[in-house]
């Protein structure tokens, strides 16, 4: 059975913490592009900052670090609206109403 863990973020704020998902310990940074093409993105480092991940768009409907199951997360990483679970989060909702989830199997 799955366990499902909310990832808690500070509400309308690019943000870098320190998290441990799967029992390793990770740096996590939020940015927010303010473009057209737009949104908000995530950086994963290992515990020392050394960059693992680059600009990973926060999208909803599917696993965000299935095409890098061969750095072995041990998990998913998944983001979705509450209100609408379609809809991507914005800069005003990510934290609120929009969820970073961890799904370790």
């Amino acid at each position: 059975m799955s366990s499902i863990y909310s990832i808690p973020v500070q509400v309308g704020t690019p943000q870098t913490f320190a998290i441990t998902l799967g029992g390793v310990s990770y740096q996590m940074s939020l940015k927010y592009r303010n473009t057209d093409q737009g949104g908000w993105t995530l950086d994963i480092a290992d515990q020392n900052g050394n960059p693992i991940l680059n600009g990973l768009p926060l999208v909803t409907g599917a696993d965000l670090l299935a095409q890098y199951a061969y750095l072995g997360f041990g998990g998913q990483l998944a983001v979705q609206t509450n209100s609408d679970p379609d809809a991507a989060p914005t800069f005003s909702n990510l934290g609120d109403d929009a969820q970073i989830y961890w799904i370790s199997p």
